[in-house]
């Protein structure tokens, strides 16, 4: 087996969504051994302001630690990296323009991949926070590979958003249930107003949501990156 790149994962935002990143990443390598297995370093730093909070209330500014975040890991001897968190993509130009190795869009695949497995002219509907909504990196994105795209109404986005953030939410470590139900409720009502497909394009809802589980096929934002992170890694180079 030839050399394979060194992961860099900068995390913490949330910590669960690392974890399952790391977990998605070690069960989509070909491996049969431990030392078929690829190195994987990980900076899992909760201290980055919340990037929501950021864009939409001018909230504390999460670039300065994400660009920290990379050139240590860089340092460290990352090759390539990946940051689950969808929001964060957000401050990715500036966070390139300061690292040295690559890092990996993974809104760009996750549309890419959409495209692919659900073809040309597919209503997507796009669940994701207020700030990544906001920032429309999506909608480009699936613009992009002229796929249609749907929102959240402003009372199912609310609706989800405590999903995420709120008491009984995913980030609160809450049980599964109560969150996956608002979820699938937000599901079937955009699947009526047209939506064919969903991009779980928070890395928080993949944790309660999988296939299956939602009226129309869902695309799990961080199964992309864990997949195209595994295939670059295994390139020849």
């Amino acid at each position: 087996m030839g050399r394979r790149a060194v992961i860099g994962i900068l995390g913490g935002m949330g910590p669960a969504a690392t974890v399952d990143l790391f977990d998605r990443i070690v069960r989509a390598t070909p491996a049969e051994t431990d030392q078929d297995h690829l190195r994987i370093l990980i900076d899992n730093n909760p201290a980055v302001p919340d990037r929501t909070a950021a864009i939409l209330e001018g909230g504390p500014d999460p670039s300065p630690l994400l660009q920290a975040g990379v050139q240590e890991l860089a340092r460290r001897g990352a090759e390539l990296l990946a940051i689950p968190c969808n929001t964060a993509h957000h401050y990715l130009p500036e966070v390139q323009a300061v690292c040295p190795v690559p890092i990996l869009d993974m809104i760009v695949e996750t549309a890419k991949h959409i495209c692919t497995t659900h073809g040309d002219g597919c209503t997507v509907g796009i669940l994701a926070t207020t700030g990544t909504v906001g920032t429309g990196l999506y909608q480009r994105a699936l613009e992009a590979e002229n796929l249609a795209w749907m929102l959240p109404s402003d009372a199912e986005q609310e609706a989800l958003m405590d999903a995420i953030y709120g008491p009984q939410g995913i980030k609160a470590g809450a049980a599964a249930d109560g969150p996956r139900a608002a979820i699938q409720g937000i599901g079937r009502q955009m699947a009526a107003r047209g939506a064919e497909a969903f991009v779980l394009g928070c890395t928080e809802i993949p944790l309660v949501i999988g296939p299956g589980d939602l009226v129309k096929p869902s695309v799990a934002s961080n199964q992309v990156l864990a997949d195209v992170t595994v295939r670059r890694a295994l390139a020849p180079r």
